[in-house]
């Protein structure tokens, strides 16, 4: 049986269920491998996967045997079939930070079932430890990430605007192989780079102008997260205390990522530090990241502790933010090991000037 339904079913049985209906379209692609609009149930004696004509071809090319799922076309499954699935579970688990209550309604209607339960985000919390594929493909998007921001080093020149770097970025991802953008990149110049979710404008690249690049591509479906923090022709004087107190607390996180390391007090760290030199964390130090450029557990000091585990993948991004003047940045993609981290980002981050 494919090695993560099994796991699941063992999970949820711990959990007093006997069956469970997975909606949330990245957990069924973590979990079978399937990019298709659908729903997966499992029960004690078998595993449905419910789609349409258009995606049956592609899933049933991807399932084998061994994964010992059941692909049905909707239009089969009559009325009967669906008061049958899950006859004898007491118990049917639902994804309660997915489904909406639409939803919940229309699925405890149709499959007749007597008491659907919160499964307390076991998928999610599973998808925070990476397998030896996952990472792969993940050290694979990075790899790419870092080639692209070498080429950038060279493409950038004045009088070119946000969007054109934007968009060259998002053209050096497809014909280098990936999937396409993690997600929609920054780049943001002078005064734009005050702003940490900035949308790339028309505004053009000057002398003087430090840029703001936060960019991360998608490999078999799997995220990279990158940014960096460069100047044009030189960097000025007034920015470099404040590159240099980012960068030194970056490094300094980069050292004490761990497992066991508690996320919360390593956030606490940098928040001290820049506090002590007048400034403020506006956001979180890091998040997870996967299949989603966005997961769990975040490196963050507003929530309770978390203790980092081998093989959680997540980002080391501390930045400072002066409004109206300029931001600085850098992020970097990280393996969790026993004993330390792995930095899947390679790109320089001392004071690269184009």
């Amino acid at each position: 049986m494919n090695p993560k339904i099994k796991w699941l079913r063992d999970k949820i049985a711990r959990m007093d269920m006997q069956g469970m209906i997975i909606s949330n379209p990245i957990n069924i692609k973590y979990l079978i491998n399937a990019d298709a609009e659908g729903i997966l149930l499992l029960t004690r004696k078998e595993n449905i996967y419910i789609t349409d004509a258009r995606y049956l071809e592609k899933v049933r090319s991807i399932l084998t045997i061994e994964d010992e799922i059941i692909v049905n076309d909707v239009r089969d499954v009559c009325s009967d079939d669906y008061e049958n699935f899950f006859m004898f579970c007491e118990n049917v688990g639902f994804e309660e930070n997915y489904l909406t209550y639409a939803k919940y309604k229309e699925y405890m209607h149709k499959y007749k079932i007597n008491n659907f339960v919160e499964t307390e985000n076991i998928i999610e919390k599973q998808r925070a430890i990476k397998d030896e594929i996952e990472i792969e493909n993940i050290k694979k998007a990075c790899e790419i990430t870092d080639n692209c921001f070498s080429y950038l080093l060279t493409y950038i020149k004045k009088g070119m605007t946000e969007k054109q770097i934007a968009m060259e970025i998002e053209k050096y991802f497809i014909e280098n192989g990936a999937d396409g953008l993690a997600f929609e990149t920054i780049v943001a110049s002078g005064e734009n780079s005050s702003m940490p979710h900035a949308v790339p404008t028309n505004k053009t690249i000057k002398s003087g102008d430090i840029i703001t690049i936060d960019f991360g591509c998608k490999y078999n479906g799997y995220c990279s997260d990158m940014t960096r923090t460069i100047f044009v022709d030189y960097v000025q004087d007034y920015i470099k205390p404040v590159y240099d107190l980012v960068l030194k607390n970056q490094l300094l996180t980069l050292r004490e990522l761990r497992e066991g390391a508690n996320a919360k007090i390593i956030s606490k760290n940098v928040e001290n530090d820049f506090k002590l030199n007048r400034f403020e964390l506006i956001h979180g130090l890091g998040h997870s990241l996967g299949l989603e450029i966005h997961e769990n557990p975040c490196l963050t000091s507003v929530k309770g502790d978390i203790l980092l585990k081998e093989n959680m993948v997540l980002t080391n991004e501390p930045g400072i933010y002066i409004p109206g003047k300029f931001g600085v940045r850098i992020e970097d993609t990280v393996q969790i090991t026993k004993s330390g981290c792995i930095n899947l980002t390679k790109s320089g981050k001392d004071y690269i000037v184009i």
